[in-house]
């Protein structure tokens, strides 16, 4: 009887499982991550290479598609590669940071198993330790809507993508050693596009034609000025979110931002400079790729084009005019409008304020005076296995403290599933920050200087903000973001200035479901690796 029962839990977990993922596509990718020599600025490197490439390979998924992908590790340090703005729904265990994921150790690997549920859009992925993201290791992800499922503008005649950022010629040991000392970054050597230096990348057009460029910021330290020399960018996606069409001459993507724009070849046939150029930085760093006309004969010419280097102004009225397509449709048919985010009150209000202390004599950075340390487990599988110690609930406040105290811990704040939350990023600082929060899309309501009183509700828009997973906090500034906690699990939330981010700028939110259901959150997946205090036990199973 005691076989029945276990074949019976095994038949139904299976029909379970599968009517989850089943009806979707699945595609299998396999990675081999080595080192290789690149010289991405003229010297030479010790990169990280996916498959022999840097940048590496594309991800192309479809709406719902199951992504099976084996990541093997023949670095000499532990690896793992995380999900810029896949949203991991319900299954937090495949978000690969370290409060998610034990690191793949040399020599072995690992298979990610993810659904890109309910998503389209422009998204990367990264490796997330060891300051790994310093030596490549990254690439594109392009999560394609359904056949059936209109998009809001016409289906251009190619899909471009541009990872640009900024970057050092240092290796990435190196800039982790000054870290750890107690010393900040110096200032980039250059900046790339898709891993090359000036004029190192081209993408070759037709006259007359209509061309997607999917940008992302996949830097270390600066946002960057994103322009085509003669053309408007058209927008029309920003991380997920179909947007109202405005036009642009020059754009801003801070760190761990993407967007998409619409491009037409209706210059001159010739040559024109494709530019990424630093912002909010004294010292202004330029690069260039190539807009190739393909029946042009001569090749780019005049000026470099230029655009804001330091003023702060047109870069918040630019944000501000980033609106939701209301009546596009984004995953699915219904109007991406028809969830009114505005007329939901939330049930509580979050600040997190970012500062820059120093701890022990060391330059280190904090949300709220805390410092982030990570555990010798990762926090979501000591949560599963109930393993006392790794951390506690609330270990960070959810209210800047008085005072300019900061201490290290790991920090775990808790909320509870479908909670709607106000969140706002209080800026005291003289930089630019950039936050993303894993496993979410929420709303930018507002942001504006000084400091956030409940009075400056008044400013929001509550009608048609665009969705996004990551924003910017300007100088002495707060951003304020509405977000609907529909997603179980152990979430990173950080910032993409990556020296930061290394130095304790990020902690984790436990979004907690009392269920115990696979309804509200995926169980442990059975190949899960277990390290530290979990070294040892076992997953499940089946």
């Amino acid at each position: 009887m005691g076989d029945s029962k276990l074949i019976l839990c095994c038949f139904i977990a299976c029909i379970l499982f599968l009517g989850v993922n089943g009806e979707n596509p699945y595609r299998y990718i396999t990675w081999k991550v080595t080192y290789g020599d690149i010289y991405p600025l003229g010297v030479k490197q010790q990169g990280i290479l996916i498959n022999g490439q840097f940048p590496g390979p594309h991800i192309d998924a479809v709406t719902n598609d199951n992504l099976i992908i084996s990541v093997y590790n023949y670095l000499n340090e532990p690896f793992l590669i995380s999900w810029n703005g896949v949203q991991q729904r319900r299954n937090s265990w495949q978000d690969g940071v370290s409060g998610t994921n034990c690191p793949i150790r040399p020599g072995k690997n690992f298979t990610y198993v993810l659904q890109v549920k309910d998503q389209i859009g422009s998204f990367y992925y990264f490796p997330s330790l060891l300051f790994h993201k310093a030596a490549g290791g990254y690439g594109a992800i392009r999560i394609w809507s359904r056949p059936k499922i209109p998009v809001p503008f016409p289906s251009p005649a190619g899909d471009f993508t541009v990872l640009a950022g900024d970057w050092y010629k240092t290796n990435h040991y190196v800039l982790r050693r000054l870290l750890d000392s107690g010393h900040n970054l110096p200032f980039p050597d250059g900046l790339l596009i898709n891993g090359r230096g000036w004029n190192g990348y081209t993408f070759t057009v037709d006259p007359g034609r209509t061309y997607r460029f999917r940008v992302s910021n996949v830097g270390l330290t600066t946002s960057i000025n994103f322009r085509i020399q003669g053309h408007n960018l058209k927008l029309i996606e920003v991380e997920g979110s179909h947007t109202l069409q405005n036009t642009y001459t020059s754009f801003d993507i801070h760190l761990g931002q993407s967007c998409s724009f619409l491009v037409t070849a209706d210059q001159i046939p010739q040559d024109y400079y494709v530019v990424a150029s630093t912002r909010f930085t004294r010292r202004v760093l330029t690069t260039t790729a190539v807009l190739h006309y393909s029946n042009s004969k001569r090749g780019v010419s005049g000026p470099v084009p230029g655009a804001p280097t330091i003023q702060i102004a047109p870069s918040v009225m630019q944000a501000r005019s980033i609106r939701w397509n209301l009546t596009a449709s984004g995953p699915r048919p219904n109007p991406q409008g028809s969830y009114h985010y505005g007329l939901i009150t939330p049930s509580r209000t979050i600040m997190l304020s970012n500062s820059a202390p120093y701890i022990n004599g060391k330059q280190r950075y904090a949300v709220n005076g805390v410092s982030y340390v990570p555990a010798d487990t990762p926090l979501k599988i000591a949560d599963y296995f109930k393993i006392p110690g790794v951390f506690n609930l609330g270990s960070i406040p959810t209210w800047p403290p008085s005072g300019n105290n900061a201490y290290f811990q790991t920090s775990v704040m808790a909320a509870n599933f479908r909670e709607y939350v106000e969140i706002v990023f209080q800026n005291w600082e003289d930089t630019v920050q950039s936050w993303q929060i894993d496993g979410y899309s929420f709303f930018v309501v507002g942001m504006n200087g000084g400091q956030w009183t409940p009075a400056s509700r008044s400013s929001y828009n509550l009608r048609d903000t665009v969705a996004r997973c990551t924003t910017q906090v300007y100088p002495r500034s707060w951003t304020a973001i509405y977000m609907a906690l529909d997603n179980v699990g152990m979430w990173n939330i950080r910032s993409e200035n990556w020296a930061r981010q290394y130095l304790g700028q990020q902690f984790y939110l436990r979004v907690y479901s009392p269920a115990n259901s696979w309804r509200d959150e995926l169980p442990i997946p059975k190949n899960a690796l277990l390290c530290g205090r979990a070294r040892g036990r076992h997953t499940r199973p089946f």
